[in-house]
């Protein structure tokens, strides 16, 4: 933690927050809540036997969001002084109001919800902050020379560590009174297979919430052979051909679909813009055997990057079926949308530092198991591709998306014959989801080494299991 953190009592910055939303109600605000955050952030990035990076970050602060006559208003502050706490909090009173001489469309209320209260650490095995930087060092070096040596036609290859070591104290005259420790590290190695002109990229990594141990039950020398391994295969590999087909998606293609194509079309401040779902809630928008999860707790695999104890509005971040059974069930709210859609929060509310507003933001968002097996998905394919290996991607608010993957493998008469490269798969979301006909009983999240960026960064995870559907796939040159 940072060395402002380390000057402050647990117990004497809530009493500074309680003091100081105490002190609001005498400049008209019909809610406040304060959000103290100290950070330690710590980076390593090994690139063709260089240490490229290496640095620590610490910082502390506070984030100060009111509500008056209909307006927010937000300031934040470094400085944990009273003096400077009630200064920051004048100012967002000041916006606040300078903004509602003005808005048209004002915050008509903010939904009745059970507010947090207590600690909330994450599960951790391994405390990263008893892991010193030469140890970090030492595993993304190690990392990047195994993989940049593992075959002749490896020719670069990088390995880089990260982590996020958080405590936050949150409090609002709603009621909560939370403290939180989280601790999200990531690992990741790539590797660049290149033969004159014609060159392959291929990544292996993780990322979690949890600690130095959870990160690496499997050694950081197996990411750089998987990696490595990876780029020597795809190298020899033809491109797919473009074509409307039979696909079978690994969990994190399933995680990508889950939070790109789908989950960003259901965060209720994008539905009340006017995304394609917007009229849709209790139809059936998904095959029957497709129940689509966001939640904040690694209920259904542990050490999920997006975990979440508590959102940035105090509300407890739980389980919401999304789609159940193929119904499109609910929305993700804070709540602000909750009220305006007269629902309860979901606990969605999400700010990446102190400095940053709460905004609507995903967490886990997953499709859950069923019953079928790989193999039989495999079997039962006369012809399609098992594709691998989640890329990044886009996706709009109409559903439409194009992701990319690492590895695509030709599925003839039920048996996986070669392997392909730089393949694609597009479609709408929903389309694909209605033409899920099989669905996995092995669940992985696999997408937690990347950031959501809605305005500001999120830590989210995603996944699911195998499931088999139909869309375009092609190849990209």
């Amino acid at each position: 933690m940072s060395s402002s953190s380390s000057l402050l009592q647990q117990q004497a910055v809530l009493d500074m927050l309680r003091s100081l939303i105490s002190s609001s109600s005498s400049r008209g605000t019909s809610y406040v809540e304060a959000r103290y955050q100290a950070r330690s952030f710590s980076e390593v990035n090994f690139a063709n036997g260089r240490l490229e990076r290496v640095r620590m970050v610490e910082s502390a602060g506070c984030g100060i969001r009111v509500l008056v006559d209909g307006c927010w208003g937000f300031s934040s502050t470094a400085s944990m002084s009273k003096g400077d706490l009630k200064e920051s909090l004048v100012q967002a009173v000041s916006m606040a109001r300078v903004l509602g001489r003005s808005k048209k469309n004002k915050v008509k209320g903010l939904a009745e919800s059970k507010m947090a209260k207590g600690t909330f650490v994450a599960k951790a095995k391994g405390d990263l902050a008893g892991i010193d930087i030469e140890q970090k060092v030492r595993v993304a070096r190690e990392a990047e020379v195994a993989a940049r040596k593992h075959a002749k036609v490896i020719k670069t290859a990088s390995a880089a560590y990260r982590d996020i070591l958080d405590h936050k104290v949150i409090a609002n005259s709603a009621g909560a009174e939370v403290e939180i420790f989280d601790s999200k590290p990531e690992f990741n190695v790539t590797a660049v297979a290149r033969d004159g002109a014609q060159s392959v990229t291929a990544n292996e990594g993780i990322g979690i919430t949890g600690g130095w141990d959870d990160l690496f039950k499997k050694s950081h020398l197996e990411y750089a052979q998987t990696a490595a391994e990876k780029a020597a295969k795809l190298h020899q590999a033809k491109y797919a051909t473009g074509e409307k087909t039979t696909i079978i998606l690994d969990p994190g293609m399933v995680g990508l679909l889950c939070h790109e194509a789908v989950g960003h079309t259901v965060e209720a401040d994008f539905v009340l813009s006017g995304s394609v779902v917007k009229d849709r809630l209790g139809q059936k928008v998904a095959s029957d055997l497709v129940t689509l999860v966001d939640s904040g707790r690694s209920d259904i695999a542990e050490n999920a990057a997006g975990t979440i104890g508590v959102d940035d509005e105090g509300v407890e971040a739980g389980r919401t079926a999304i789609i159940e059974k193929g119904v499109l069930k609910s929305f993700l709210h804070n709540r602000e949308s909750a009220f305006a859609f007269g629902t309860a929060s979901t606990g969605n509310a999400r700010a990446f530092t102190y400095s940053d507003e709460p905004l609507i933001r995903m967490r886990n968002t997953y499709i859950e198991p069923r019953g079928d097996t790989l193999d039989e998905m495999v079997k039962e394919t006369r012809h399609g591709y098992l594709v691998k290996g989640a890329r990044n991607g886009q996706a709009d608010a109409n559903g439409e998306f194009m992701f990319g993957a690492q590895e695509a493998h030709l599925i003839e008469n039920g048996e996986i014959k070669e392997l392909m490269r730089g393949a694609s798969i597009s479609g709408n979301a929903f389309d694909v989801l209605q033409s899920i006909d099989m669905v996995g009983s092995k669940f992985e999240y696999d997408i937690g080494t990347g950031y959501c960026g809605k305005y500001q960064p999120a830590k989210v995870d995603g996944g699911g299991p195998h499931v088999r559907c139909t869309a375009i796939i092609g190849g990209m040159q």
